[in-house]
């Protein structure tokens, strides 16, 4: 049986109003929310992994965005002694620092920062790569930085898998340093995670790769050539954060994203994940949804019924692998009051449909150049809404390279047309991104995409 995330013990809780505001609507659907809390000292537990004290955030934030609010030496489960002592493929430092999510409210996030044991022998100063990581799930045991430390937790309540940490590691095997972001609200405890919120996710890999600048220690500096890297979840963080990066992050010098498989249309992915092996992130979406947005919050409300409520609260505190066997293939027909897929019931009202249009990507302009990669099979983030995006990119004259992942079908609706095209591409992506770091230049194929699938 599933646990709650629950306190060791109980403590005293301060909340911002607004914080307030949200932690009740989520309530409200039966969600188990943490609030911030008073002290940090406290231990959370989330289905029987107690979560480090490091990742409770402060009550009190700093204004500036990307400020380090606290670091520790964090051993990585994968490595090996290198033959000049130093440990290969390099030394991790837990992070927590300052963001902004979508409310324009002050929020902590953690992730990590690894040092490389690898030179950088390519052109320029060492370069940083700031990785989004794909979907881990919405219990805080699930954390990104968490999994570098524990590449699987298996304990019979939660089934959580470090895979991040191929791409991570090639990545500092070219000599690159990296950061990777929890994103809002995982691992950190005091919110729900806020799943493929563009504003929260993109301004949280933008705020890492500034907080990786005052990492004791750190090679890297604000005049480090820095690149962005994701693939699906983490796709949508890094291409969210491209267009965002002009305005949102001007200080961080861009080379080069890498957005595989990006979920820029939620209207489009929801109905590719409903009914799919990762039915689970539906569940996700809306939880995090429900906390963020009021309009959101009330269809959600109005519409679903004691069994969704019910999958909701116990999706909370779920990692990919719970989901997998606890909600694989299932059709969110069965959540709602009326029998229409959640899909349906957001966009037959249309306050909470303008609330998902929102979190459309693509509707602002990258000004350094964007890999975007979309398997033309992919039938959980969809094709179609992926190469859309590198249209309406092209369309507004960024300098966009368009690749369309050429493989049969290798069957509806059970990941592998998802997964697959992220192991198939992950070499030539990161050659790519390495190439930009280094400060040659990208041409782009936006003349040609007409012709392309």
């Amino acid at each position: 049986m599933s646990r709650k995330r629950t306190r060791s013990r109980s403590t005293a809780v301060a909340t911002s109003a607004p914080l307030a505001g949200a932690i009740a609507g989520a309530v409200c659907l039966g969600l188990t929310v943490t609030p911030a809390v008073a002290d940090d000292t406290h231990s959370v537990v989330s289905r029987g992994v107690t979560i480090p004290e490091f990742y409770n955030p402060p009550t009190e934030l700093p204004e500036a965005n990307g400020t380090l609010l606290r670091t520790e030496d964090m051993p990585l489960g994968l490595s090996i002694p290198g033959l000049d002592g130093r440990a290969m493929p390099g030394t991790a430092t837990r992070l927590m620092y300052k963001s902004t999510d979508s409310a324009g409210r002050p929020v902590a996030v953690t992730g990590a920062y690894i040092e490389p044991t690898a030179e950088w022998t390519k052109s320029g100063p060492r370069p940083l790569v700031a990785v989004a990581p794909g979907t881990m799930g919405q219990g805080d045991q699930c954390a990104a930085s968490f999994a570098l430390e524990h590449p699987l937790t298996l304990n019979g309540d939660t089934v959580s898998v470090g895979y991040e940490a191929l791409a991570i590691y090639r990545i500092l095997a070219t000599g690159a340093a990296v950061v990777l972001t929890d994103y809002v609200g995982l691992g950190a405890t005091d919110r729900l995670h806020t799943y493929v919120n563009r504003l929260d996710e993109g301004h949280a890999l933008l705020d890492a790769a500034r907080a990786a600048r005052s990492v004791p220690g750190a090679s890297v500096t604000a005049s480090s050539p820095t690149g962005l890297y994701g693939y699906s979840q983490g796709g949508g963080a890094s291409a969210s954060a491209a267009e965002l990066q002009p305005g949102y992050a001007p200080d961080v010098p861009l080379a080069g994203t890498y957005a595989g498989a990006p979920p820029a249309d939620l209207t489009a992915t929801m109905k590719g994940i409903d009914g799919s092996a990762l039915a689970g992130a539906l569940a996700w979406s809306i939880n995090g949804f429900a906390q963020a947005d009021p309009d959101l919050r009330a269809v959600v409300e109005a519409n679903v019924n004691d069994t969704g409520k019910a999958a909701l609260k116990d999706a909370s505190t779920m990692c990919v692998g719970d989901a997998l066997f606890g909600y694989g293939f299932a059709k969110s027909t069965k959540w709602t009051t009326s029998g229409a897929s959640i899909a349906d019931v957001i966009a037959a009202e249309p306050r909470a449909q303008a609330a998902l249009d929102r979190q459309r990507i693509g509707t602002l302009t990258p000004t350094s150049p964007v890999r975007v990669a979309t398997g033309v099979q992919d039938d959980i983030v969809p094709h179609g809404q992926a190469r859309q995006l590198a249209k309406d990119w092209c369309a507004k004259g960024a300098k966009i390279t368009y690749k369309p992942l050429v493989l049969p079908n290798l069957g509806d609706k059970i990941l592998t047309n998802h997964l697959v095209p992220l192991l198939t591409d992950q070499g030539d992506a990161i050659s790519w991104l390495t190439d930009r770091l280094a400060g040659k230049p990208a041409t782009s194929n936006c003349s040609t995409l007409p012709l392309q699938p």
